[in-house]
């Protein structure tokens, strides 16, 4: 009679983590950044139909790396979490540490079960408050552990590198644009050199606390990002992939009084 195959606990956790690891670091990596108005979301995604950072609810913002239909599926159900959430009961019980732990669950859950693979990815949950001592971010691993972050956080990709720039410069009160040219350089460095990093390959969403909506999150279209990282990027120096001609310096057209210039109109989640 054979020996029934076996394989220890520990070894079998092991191995699901360093699966999940492997997974997402593949990937390119996301940061956050707290500025003095609110929180900025920044990450290199060419894509312009794949977000890797979206709206859960009025304050609440998801970002995320790893394989894009795992967390894609998260962040549907965050979103009628929190919708069921605020009309069951009110809007201002909707918080982002609520949303964490439940996330938390979901994927400890999947970790520890022999049924199914582990997710890979990593996610942040953040809010903004009304002040910034309110603000808050979470990270969720691929197991279901949440730590809370402050100041700045990286995942995915270069994390440690990104993390390692960021640290070295990072200064409390920053603007917005002094927040999105530090985070711009940080994912452009890596222990091999630096690089530029084109606003066509970026893709920059805020939780900014000032704006009068309800509703504080927007990206940063591309138009914006190059007026930021003019400077950045040098004089005369054309982004890879950026449009040449008379259509590109023209704003883009706007139908809402409401948005800003270089704001994307709010859509419902």
């Amino acid at each position: 009679m054979s020996m029934p195959f076996y394989v220890s606990p520990e070894q079998l956790m092991k191995d699901r983590a360093d699966f999940a690891r492997k997974g997402i670091a593949r990937g390119r990596s996301v940061a956050v950044v707290r500025y003095a108005d609110g929180l900025l979301f920044a990450s290199e995604n060419p894509s312009a139909a794949l977000h890797k950072v979206s709206e859960i609810y009025d304050r609440i913002a998801f970002a995320a790396v790893g394989r894009y239909n795992e967390f894609e599926n998260l962040r549907i159900a965050g979103v009628r979490l929190a919708d069921m959430r605020g009309y069951s009961y009110d809007r201002r019980d909707v918080t982002g540490r609520g949303l964490a732990n439940a996330y938390a669950q979901t994927l400890g859950t999947i970790f520890s079960s022999g049924g199914e693979k582990p997710y890979e990815i990593e996610i942040f949950v953040a809010e903004v408050g009304d002040r910034p001592e309110d603000d808050q971010v979470f990270r969720l691993t691929f197991d279901g552990q949440v730590v809370e972050e402050h100041d700045y956080a990286v995942m995915g990709g270069a994390a440690e590198s990104v993390t390692t720039f960021l640290k070295e410069r990072y200064a409390g009160g920053l603007t917005r644009d002094e927040a999105l040219r530090l985070v711009v350089a940080a994912l452009g460095h890596n222990d091999s050199g630096d690089r530029t990093v084109s606003p066509e390959d970026l893709e920059v969403a805020v939780l900014d606390r000032t704006r009068t909506q309800e509703r504080k999150f927007r990206r940063l279209l591309p138009a914006v990002l190059r007026d930021v990282l003019g400077d950045v990027l040098g004089a005369g120096e054309t982004p890879a992939g950026a449009a040449t001609g008379a259509d590109d310096a023209a704003p883009p057209t706007r139908t809402d009084p409401s948005v800003s210039p270089g704001e994307e109109p709010p859509v419902a989640p």
